[in-house]
């Protein structure tokens, strides 16, 4: 039923979000200017790695590891786990949840790059919505959608200050998010680093369901 999530940054862009996709060869990947990321239904080739470093220094692949040959990177690896959501999150929402517009967008880049410098560019927000709670005019913890499939969407960019630990602001974040993609019509994902023990426990608290570990290789000239 989820096999589109071994590789869901390939079929991300070739369905739901296929007007950011930029294709080389057999792979897929996202206009750098929206992520810099991509992925290949089966092993992402050297040509099509090379081609998009014309035009992106840094960037990850996800999947299977890609074939490089003689093109030279540093190729770090990361390791996700990947869980999804099969029911409604049973969680009391408290806070003032708001849709973060344009107006919100400087404020939202600011926020999220002081966490997440390499992942999150300036149109990322393209995206997906992206939802925040503030404090005395100030964004204090946002939650958003990054890949879509035409029946997924990735709960993405879980985060909030750390003044405001404690306060169940993830947790109430997640909970809206994940509703309003069942109200699409469509399944929750999502992906945390395997050594984010935290964030794992909260997860999988609120009822998602581990699928799998997913591979994530970092490509730089």
């Amino acid at each position: 039923m989820y096999e589109k999530l071994d590789n869901p940054i390939y079929h991300s862009l070739n369905e739901f979000h296929q007007k950011f996709c930029l294709n080389f060869g057999n792979s897929k990947f996202y206009h750098p200017e929206v992520a810099t990321f991509g992925g290949s239904l089966n092993v992402a080739q050297e040509k099509d790695i090379a081609e998009y470093a014309k035009i992106c220094d840094d960037f990850l692949v996800f999947g299977a590891k890609p074939e490089l040959g003689s093109f030279k990177t540093d190729l770090p690896q990361l390791v996700c786990d990947q869980y999804v959501l099969e029911n409604r999150i049973d969680t009391d929402i408290t806070e003032n949840i708001v849709l973060l517009t344009r107006e919100n967008q400087e404020e939202l880049l600011a926020f999220v790059k002081k966490f997440y410098p390499h992942y999150f560019k300036n149109r990322t927000p393209e995206l997906g919505r992206y939802f925040g709670i503030f404090k005395d005019d100030k964004l204090v913890a946002v939650t958003g959608e990054r890949m879509q499939m035409n029946d997924m969407t990735e709960v993405s960019a879980v985060i909030t200050d750390s003044d405001y630990f404690g306060k169940g602001f993830a947790k109430q974040l997640v909970t809206f998010v994940s509703g309003k993609i069942f109200d699409d019509g469509k399944t929750p994902f999502l992906h945390v680093a395997e050594s984010n023990f935290g964030a794992k426990k909260l997860y999988e608290k609120l009822g998602f369901a581990h699928r799998g570990k997913i591979n994530l290789w970092g490509v730089k000239k």
